[in-house]
């Protein structure tokens, strides 16, 4: 799995002129999904993203995790987090999982996020057009891949 994880001041998610999930003060998730990924993945990028100390203390140092400041997390799927770029000019995106293995996985992932936060998250559409919103605070923004745990 991959995840693009931005800390806002807010953030939306449209589908056909309807807004389907809107945070102030929290992290906005674009997640990419790829065969491989497994429960392990699930269980460990969730617990990085929920944990992660990004956000200010009273002394505006990054020590607060999302949990800690009580933000609020959209999780959207983006399968072009897993283009490869390496020949041409057209990504291709052979690594992205196909939809009936990506969404299992990314319906146990919004589940895992949410056990691990303790509270309700919002999330995109799975395979939807969507547009996103976000006032990116900092700006802020952290690539995980759980197949690069460094």
């Amino acid at each position: 799995m991959k995840a693009v994880i931005q800390r806002v001041l807010n953030a939306s998610v449209t589908i056909d002129n309807s807004t389907v999930a809107s945070i102030a003060h929290g992290l906005l998730v674009l997640v990419g999904i790829e065969d491989l990924d497994t429960q392990d993945d699930i269980v460990w990028l969730s617990q990085k993203i929920v944990n992660l100390r990004i956000f200010g203390d009273e002394n505006q140092v990054m020590n607060l995790s999302v949990k800690d400041s009580k933000g609020d997390i959209i999780v959207v799927s983006q399968f072009t987090l897993h283009a490869s770029t390496k020949k041409g000019n057209r990504p291709s995106y052979i690594k992205a999982a196909k939809p009936q293995v990506a969404i299992p996985i990314y319906e146990n992932f919004i589940a895992q996020i949410q056990t691990d936060l303790g509270k309700s998250i919002q999330t995109g559409q799975f395979g939807a057009d969507m547009k996103v919103s976000l006032l990116n605070d900092g700006p802020v923004t952290i690539i995980i891949d759980t197949k690069n745990r460094e």
